[in-house]
């Protein structure tokens, strides 16, 4: 009997103890639920990944509109090409028409782009030092649309790509080697040549685009070839473009819109003054 009595209270100890977890499990379970409960809402991740997989999707469907559309217009790009080589070397504007309109082909589907001071544009004919913040790679694509001949400066790498790549070389892109002097050098004594035949030229002066939006400081080799050519500098400013493609998400797309403002034409011979004045002027539109 005695043994039979320690037996009992052994299996009610662990009985209890047992009891005791199960008890504490459910408590720290329902701490759990309730610390969840008040920091989220049901479903909250839902919106959220819904939201991503629209943005891939868009971009999914921008690259093929870009893609196809490139493919069309390259052919008559690339017939036409002698006849522009012979009549139009430097400023190739019959180029520029096909890539104004891939652009827009591009970006219509998916942006709307809101346009202020389209006045202050030199003529077509007038060779120009186009300046502009930078964001996102859709700034080309935006201001390629504003249907002025001019050169930009990409990576060599970039001249590979099939398609983009051959036809950035018959528009007479101006190809750098980034961290190279050598070829940062050759880079704006080309532009110094091409502004003297006749040619326009766009720069963004910051270098490379910008991670969170803000204007980084502008390098002074657009300002100098300005001011060692006589050419004016026009300044614009892009706004939006980096919310709907971030730089470093170029797979996704957001919905959006764009403005482009092109304020009026600066002419100096002091570099100096003509990058802090550029860069002031896009600075106030871009806190404002």
């Amino acid at each position: 009997m005695q043994r039979s009595f320690y037996h009992d209270q052994e299996l009610s100890r662990t009985c209890n103890a047992c009891e005791r977890r199960r008890r504490g499990n459910f408590l720290r379970d329902v701490v759990v639920r309730s610390e969840l409960t008040g920091t989220g809402s049901a479903g909250a991740s839902y919106p959220l990944s819904e939201i991503q997989l629209n943005s891939k999707i868009r971009g999914i469907c921008f690259y093929i509109v870009t893609a196809c559309a490139a493919i069309v217009l390259f052919v008559p790009m690339l017939l036409e090409h002698p006849l522009v080589l012979m009549l139009d070397r430097y400023r190739r504007k019959a180029h520029y028409l096909i890539a104004k309109l891939w652009a827009s082909l591009t970006v219509a589907p998916f942006i709307k782009i809101e346009y202020e001071g389209l006045e202050n544009l030199p003529s077509i004919d007038t060779p120009a030092v186009y300046v502009s913040n930078h964001q996102s790679f859709l700034d080309i694509y935006t201001l390629l649309t504003l249907g002025r001949s001019f050169k930009f400066i990409s990576k060599t790498s970039v001249f590979l790509y099939p398609i983009i790549g051959w036809a950035m070389f018959l528009l007479g892109v101006i190809p750098l080697k980034r961290m190279d002097n050598k070829s940062q050098l050759d880079c704006l004594k080309q532009c110094i040549s091409l502004i003297k035949k006749g040619a326009s030229v766009l720069f963004f002066p910051e270098g490379t685009r910008s991670k969170d939006g803000k204007l980084g400081p502008f390098k002074k080799g657009a300002f100098s070839v300005a001011s060692k050519t006589g050419a004016p500098v026009v300044p614009i400013t892009l706004i939006g473009t980096g919310e709907i493609m971030p730089a470093g998400r170029e797979g996704r797309l957001n919905p959006g819109s764009v403005k482009v403002i092109v304020h009026p034409a600066m002419v100096g011979n002091k570099p100096d003054e003509l990058c802090n004045k550029a860069r002031n002027i896009i600075a106030h539109v871009l806190i404002c």
